[in-house]
């Protein structure tokens, strides 16, 4: 059994994957349009070149993506979280965030945990929430 994360967008979900292939420094390894679908026809023609169905694939694992239909409610990104585990490498991992939170809103800055772990939270320029983690320490925890 595989459970990965959908992403559901209102309309600028390609935006978005580039942003994170970019920032997660992965790869776009799939992206369907609703133009030459059978649901073309069913949908006005602004929405044809948006995303039916996309992967992202970073790090050895992947999350798929697609911007929601027209008509369909889009509640935003609420209720749960993206996490990144980044082990043995705290300096990628502050990367990571910090191109994520990059025109988002952080909500737990990047440092070292009671836990002795890094770690931050963040909400990303589309809403999508975001926990980014290393065991890697900088020596500071106790």
């Amino acid at each position: 059994m595989q459970i990965e994360p959908y992403l559901f967008f209102d309309g600028n979900c390609e935006v978005a994957l580039h942003f994170y292939r970019d920032c997660l420094g992965g790869d776009i390894t799939a992206l369907h349009r609703y133009a030459g679908s059978p649901m073309q026809e069913q949908l006005p023609a602004e929405w044809h070149q948006k995303v039916m169905h996309a992967t992202l694939s970073a790090g050895g694992r992947s999350f798929m993506a697609s911007d929601r239909m027209p008509g369909q409610p889009f509640g935003g990104h609420a209720g749960f979280s993206m996490s990144v585990n980044i082990p043995a490498d705290a300096e990628r991992a502050e990367a990571v965030f910090n191109a994520l939170a990059h025109g988002g809103m952080v909500t737990m800055p990047f440092a070292t945990t009671f836990w002795g772990a890094r770690f931050g939270m963040l909400v990303d320029r589309f809403g999508v929430q975001w926990m980014v983690n290393s065991d890697q320490t900088d020596g500071t925890a106790g």
